[in-house]
């Protein structure tokens, strides 16, 4: 069997290219908008790629079914509760699809999705019995998927229960491999391990032992915010395929287009597009950051110390959803400029009473310490706040170590919020240096 299992690291996805060796066929799960690792890996094992599984319509990422089905002839199959608007063949519970000797079981696994469906693997030159199972966004490793994002989160926590039940009835030493590890927007407290196994999460992951009470009690409480372009990449998934991009091309003259800023915030702040967004290319999980801050429906030109940079941000860009680049901005007008601020500097700002601090980290790393009379607001939500950070100026951010906070300061600074990022050092290293900070305390405790 061919079987290879490809992890996109800044969005924490997964994918799937599984075949027969034999006859050379081969089909690819979940597969990411760049098609060309399958491509690759494909030619290298001198397959041919037949048809495309998906366990679901992606919210996270743009898919790659429509470039596989145009380019190279591909057909697509989902669930039909996912309403797709392309030509595609119909996934049902119970079903199997023949790779060659290789049969693909499908296990209509509702909860995260209304047509969400998990593949048992098995190879009938080894057995009559799954040797793996691809969970999609349901079973995840250590952890299990949102179920709020198509449906209420009551009704899609009690289905996920359900489906959790249904994979557990597998034997132990079925291998699982999700569609997310950690860095993921679809699930909470996920490891960063690749795969598992039935027997392992069964023993070891705390939200499939629930009842079904517990399971949606939990599940269906303080859900995160979705994220913003969410529809936009449902739209796109569901909706007619989606063919190559284009080259990214150069453009003089922004117009209308929100300059995307993808160096690191130092050389932002000597020098930017008024206006502009700072999302650095080579911080992790780039991708996703610039979803959360880019207005949705936007076109978007980047400005970049490189062409290769500037190649590798419209990647990042393109696999959420993001496709209507400007181009490359050359010969910018760069005459904006920004302060930033040292641990150092913020103590006499403080103590001045001339500033808000504000905390832009995620809540449970704020729960851990916090500087005191910080507000917070992770740097995510910064674009729903605006007017409200308009009374709070002058506004200094602050998160763990700098990437955030420069992300932060450049929302607020093209809202014309004078913003000043620490750089530098992070919540964590101005408690160390002794400043006044408050302890979370949790009830009971």
């Amino acid at each position: 069997m061919l079987f290879r299992q490809f992890v996109d690291d800044d969005l924490g996805c997964a994918s799937y290219l599984i075949g027969d060796e034999k006859t050379g066929e081969a089909v690819v799960i979940d597969p990411a908008y760049a098609i060309e690792p399958y491509l690759g890996e494909a030619e290298r094992r001198d397959a041919r790629i037949v048809r495309v599984l998906e366990t679901h319509t992606h919210a996270d990422h743009l898919s790659g079914h429509g470039r596989l089905a145009l380019e190279h002839g591909a057909s697509v199959s989902i669930h039909p509760a996912g309403e797709p608007e392309y030509a595609f063949e119909p996934l049902g519970d119970g079903d199997e699809v023949p790779v060659g000797d290789i049969a693909i079981r499908v296990i209509h696994t509702p909860g995260h999705r209304p047509e969400h469906c998990c593949f048992a693997v098995i190879d009938r030159s080894r057995g009559d019995e799954p040797w793996l199972v691809i969970t999609g966004d349901s079973l995840l490793v250590g952890s299990a998927a949102r179920p709020d994002l198509a449906v209420e989160a009551a009704d899609g926590a009690r289905d996920l229960h359900r489906s959790l039940r249904a994979l557990l009835d597998l034997p132990d030493g079925v291998e699982v491999y999700p569609g997310h590890v950690a860095g993921s927007l679809c699930g909470a407290q996920m490891s960063s391990k690749a795969s598992t196994t039935i027997g392992f999460e069964r023993r070891f992951n705390a939200a499939v032992s629930k009842d079904e009470h517990a399971f949606v009690a939990e599940m269906s409480a303080g859900s995160a915010p979705r994220p913003p372009n969410m529809e936009r990449i449902v739209e796109l998934n569901r909706g007619p395929f989606v063919g190559a991009p284009g080259p990214l091309g150069t453009t003089a003259d922004p117009g209308d287009a929100v300059v995307l800023d993808v160096r690191r915030p130092e050389p932002f702040a000597a020098g930017h597009v008024r206006g502009a967004l700072n999302v650095p290319v080579t911080d992790s999980t780039f991708p996703t950051k610039a979803a959360f801050v880019i207005p949705p429906g936007s076109r978007v030109a980047i400005q970049a110390d490189s062409d290769d940079d500037a190649e590798r941000a419209a990647r990042g860009l393109r696999a959420v959803g993001v496709l209507e680049l400007a181009g490359r901005l050359i010969d910018p007008d760069s005459g904006e400029r920004s302060q930033t601020v040292e641990l150092e500097e913020l103590e006499g700002l403080l103590a001045d009473g001339d500033v808000t601090v504000l905390d832009v980290r995620e809540k449970d790393e704020r729960d851990e310490g916090y500087i005191a009379g910080s507000r917070h607001i992770p740097y995510r939500l910064v674009p729903s706040w605006i007017d409200e950070l308009r009374e709070a100026q002058p506004v200094v951010t602050i998160c763990s170590s700098g990437s955030r906070a420069g992300i932060a300061a450049s929302v607020l600074l093209a809202e014309g919020i004078e913003a000043r990022p620490v750089l530098h050092g992070g919540v964590q290293d101005w408690a160390e240096r002794g400043g006044d900070t408050v302890a979370f305390r949790r009830c009971g405790s």
